[in-house]
């Protein structure tokens, strides 16, 4: 688990817990133990395990957390997915921060799996992209993965991706990339019509992004594309409905925002023994 994950945790746990759970530590005596089950209460594929296990260890060594499967794994309604023993007080002042990781990181994973099935047969990566909730990018990109999805760039830092707005400044596409020439990294560019995709191919780049085209558009570009051997992405208004469509144009990849900013919390229990 990376260090900012940690930290996060952290931060929530200060954010919830403050100076102290007041009202289980007025109800429940010091000394007294319980156990827990977690339960999905409808089916998906649960992500955030490894986090829960990390949210008691941060509060109270003394809980402990027992997972019953693995991330990346699909369960059906009823399906018990961890138990905790231990300090009473410490599993209940825990248990809405580990709902919550557990809850929304299933909710990714599972919207996530929902795509890499629909495109399954067609050799596209379904991606996610910098459209994640502050700070908790790290957890909502590992839930990606569990959900059968690929990373994109985790930041601005770790790759070269020249979008309208850069190559507007700058006055055109090559001047765009010949800016970037000295750059390590391959060079990535978005391009919304076939004559930026002429203008990004015979700048050189090495992947273009395809965004917000139609079908037609989108076949043709990518046609242009594979004879150029420069890999492909499509974005913008994928949906359920359209990525196995978009996927049949041939794109190597398909990125998706909706994967972290719109995907639905998946009900997840904890209950007392």
């Amino acid at each position: 688990m990376n260090k900012s994950i940690k930290n996060l945790i952290k931060m929530a746990l200060a954010e919830d817990v403050g100076g102290g759970d007041i009202t289980t530590n007025a109800v429940i005596p010091q000394k007294t133990r319980a156990e827990a089950k977690i339960i999905a209460k409808e089916s998906g594929v649960i992500a955030g395990l490894p986090l829960a296990y990390l949210i008691y260890e941060v509060l109270d060594k003394k809980v402990q957390f027992i997972c019953k499967i693995k991330d990346g794994s699909s369960v059906k309604k009823g399906t018990i997915i961890a138990k905790v023993k231990g300090p009473a007080r410490s599993i209940l002042s825990g248990e809405r921060l580990v709902l919550n990781f557990l809850q929304h990181l299933s909710g990714i994973a599972t919207l996530t799996n929902q795509f890499v099935v629909r495109v399954k047969g067609s050799r596209v990566k379904i991606l996610d992209t910098r459209k994640t909730t502050p700070l908790w990018r790290g957890a909502e990109k590992y839930a990606v993965l569990a959900g059968g999805g690929s990373n994109h760039r985790f930041g601005l830092y770790d790759a070269v991706m020249i979008k309208d707005n850069h190559i507007e400044i700058m006055g055109g596409i090559a001047n765009a990339v010949g800016a970037c020439r000295d750059m390590p990294e391959p060079i990535e560019i978005e391009c919304k019509n076939i004559s930026e995709v002429k203008q990004a191919i015979s700048a050189g780049v090495g992947r273009i992004l395809l965004d917000n085209m139609n079908l037609k558009t989108l076949r043709k570009a990518v046609g242009l594309c594979k004879k150029a051997k420069i890999r492909t992405e499509a974005s913008g208004g994928v949906n359920i409905k359209t990525v196995r469509s978009i996927a049949k144009t041939g794109v190597d990849a398909i990125s998706i925002g909706a994967l972290t900013h719109s995907a639905k919390a998946l009900d997840i229990s904890l209950e007392i023994e």
